[in-house]
């Protein structure tokens, strides 16, 4: 959010949820720490001498694009002799247009932690875990993401929401089916584990990478996986088309449907009830 423009976001949100049919899955967030120094100041986006990282101004930048898809004025118009088209009472709100009715249920935040899980529940919106997390007490990486998720849950279920939120994790999984895979990718990945990013400590997810049959038994045993709805599968885009294809749909044939995926053919997608969570 740090370099959107928040009326221009949920403008063109709105527009892709209308043209798609309520398809969009929009995923915000701060923003990863980056590799240029206040890129989002190149955009024209300042934040305060107190917001190093502009993390409170993603903040507000979120919030009011929320109020925009949420479909609240922003900004009065004018008196009727004034206006060009005549197209409003004089000094009302006027809103963002378009506006779509279902987009609030279609944007995810991303969570690096607890708290912001805790948040984004109480903000009402869907909740994107990655592969990492910004906590480190020795826990595995795939409990700490559980024990955010339970946490999101809970605080859902306090907020009274009246709809049903999606949970997303995401996992490194490379299936190995060929000898060419063997020879690009090998086998076992990469463990995870402590490390530091954005000044602070943080906690890894692991790389998947082995045969099929062996990733199946190991992602069974994946305690957030087990909690989220939606699995999201990160694969090394620089390695082209061709080979991203191929894990893709080595994954889709041969991974995916032991862990209990069908090709979706009911329409839209929905999460888990709340009260059936742990």
């Amino acid at each position: 959010m740090r370099y959107e423009n928040p009326l221009q976001l949920a403008e063109e949100a709105a527009q892709l949820d209308l043209l798609s049919d309520g398809r969009v899955a929009l995923g915000v967030s701060r923003g990863s720490p980056e590799p240029v120094d206040r890129g989002y100041e190149a955009f024209g986006y300042h934040p305060a001498a107190d917001d190093p990282k502009g993390a409170a101004m993603a903040r507000e930048k979120f919030l009011r694009f929320m109020a925009a898809v949420d479909g609240e004025g922003m900004a009065t118009s004018l008196p009727l002799d004034q206006q060009y088209p005549r197209m409003y009472h004089p000094d009302v709100p006027v809103p963002v247009m378009p506006h779509s009715m279902s987009l609030r249920k279609h944007v995810w935040w991303g969570a690096g932690s607890r708290d912001t899980a805790v948040r984004a529940a109480h903000d009402g919106v869907n909740l994107m875990s990655s592969t990492l997390l910004t906590e480190a007490n020795g826990d595995r990486f795939e409990d700490l993401q559980a024990d955010q998720i339970r946490a999101y849950r809970a605080a859902w279920k306090e907020a009274g929401h009246q709809w049903t939120p999606r949970i997303s994790v995401s996992r490194s999984i490379i299936p190995v089916t060929s000898e060419d895979d063997m020879r690009m990718f090998g086998i076992g990945g990469d463990e995870g584990g402590i490390g530091y990013i954005d000044d602070g400590q943080a906690t890894f997810g692991r790389t998947y990478t082995d045969e099929p049959d062996k990733l199946v038994e190991q992602l069974k045993k994946d305690a957030a996986l087990a909690e989220a709805d939606t699995l999201m599968i990160t694969i090394p885009s620089q390695l082209g088309v061709d080979a991203n294809l191929r894990i893709l749909q080595n994954f889709a044939e041969h991974v995916a449907p032991e862990l209990g995926w069908e090709p979706n053919t009911k329409g839209t997608v929905t999460g888990y009830p709340i009260a059936e969570s742990s």
